[in-house]
């Protein structure tokens, strides 16, 4: 078996032979005992538990029903999972999970089960918030996504195909991921993991060794095993601090439809751009603010206030960082001249 001394190299021993010490001397005199494999064991079963018993109770079942159905009662769209965030009864969960309800049921680890209603949702990071009308309740610790490294031991909580209170662990997998939304916008900086997700775990918490919620657990890519996806909580924080006050997520807005096309290598040599694709103009809203500032259809958007711009994700990631009512220069190439064009975005309706 090996041993890997941490002053020292690996040692590589037969069975029963006694580990050498950097002075010579063996485990009897230094009084130095590595430790074993169960040791091992037992540590990562102790740190699982304690995760467990500090953010379990804040995991929430959520059934989610539907519309009624003349004749057949109302009907039932499915279930999820989410957290308690407050001690006044806050649950922060998926967009997908709850979208489209018109009934909330919440159920807590110890039986309690209570009517929800919405707060708010924002379709572009999937995520949502909903309130049950109970005080005193468990809650999770949110923690810091942007410290999270890859190899680090992660938790997930959840309910699984509607068994409640279901626990697997794993490591960070990747950090830095981007999943597409139903909105079309990219969610960026996502966490990707190994840790077993089903359908009806969406929404629940990734944990790490601390008990601090750093994820809400999202999605799964289907027929493969061990990766699975969560939305960071500094996002969901963001987020969270815009429905609070807001009751919705408020982002600036263009008003046009754009797609990637590649730039002619001429007309980037002639105006000394960098870009080999940009943004088509495909369609513009009347009396939006792109239409309004002259911009039109056809027109190749190659830069926004000097940055450049070759998808429209780039544009998206730029508009997600401007303010509202901040006017921007988009550079565009209309036919073979270039032409900037001050436009000021209003929030998305």
């Amino acid at each position: 078996m090996s041993l890997a001394d941490e002053r020292g190299p690996t040692l590589v021993l037969a069975e029963g032979d006694e580990p050498a010490s950097p002075t010579g001397r063996g485990r009897a005199e230094t009084g130095f005992a590595p430790p074993s494999d169960i040791d091992l064991l037992d540590a990562y079963s102790r740190a699982v538990v304690s995760v467990v018993d500090a953010a379990g109770p804040a995991v929430v079942s959520i059934a989610v029903g539907g519309r009624p159905v003349p004749g057949r009662g109302r009907s039932p769209i499915g279930a999820g999972s989410g957290v308690l965030i407050a001690p006044d009864g806050y649950v922060l969960t998926n967009r997908h999970v709850v979208r489209g309800a018109a009934q909330l049921h919440v159920t807590l680890t110890d039986g309690r089960s209570f009517g929800a209603t919405p707060v708010g949702e924002d379709p572009a990071t999937d995520l949502a918030l909903i309130r049950v009308d109970a005080w005193g309740l468990p809650y999770a610790r949110l923690g810091d996504s942007a410290t999270l490294r890859v190899g680090q031991l992660v938790i997930a909580i959840g309910n699984p195909f509607g068994f409640q209170s279901t626990v697997s662990a794993g490591v960070v997998s990747a950090l830095g991921r981007s999943l597409r939304s139903t909105t079309g916008r990219l969610i960026e900086n996502i966490i990707q993991t190994d840790a077993a997700l089903n359908p009806g775990n969406s929404g629940g918490p990734l944990v790490d060794s601390h008990g601090r919620a750093v994820g809400i657990n999202t999605a799964i890519i289907p027929m493969a095993q061990g990766i699975s996806f969560a939305i960071p909580v500094n996002t969901a924080k963001w987020v969270l601090a815009q429905l609070l006050t807001e009751g919705r997520v408020r982002r600036p807005y263009l008003g046009l439809v754009g797609q990637a096309r590649p730039l002619d290598r001429r007309l980037a040599r002639l105006h000394n751009l960098d870009n080999a694709y940009a943004v088509e103009i495909v369609s513009l809203e009347p009396r939006a603010p792109a239409s309004a500032a002259g911009l039109r259809e056809g027109d190749l958007i190659v830069a926004v206030n000097d940055d450049p711009i070759m998808s429209v994700d780039d544009l998206h990631r730029f508009l997600a960082a401007w303010p509202i009512g901040a006017p921007m220069r988009i550079s565009v190439v209309r036919g073979v001249e270039c032409a900037e064009v001050a436009v000021t975005p209003v929030e998305s309706p």
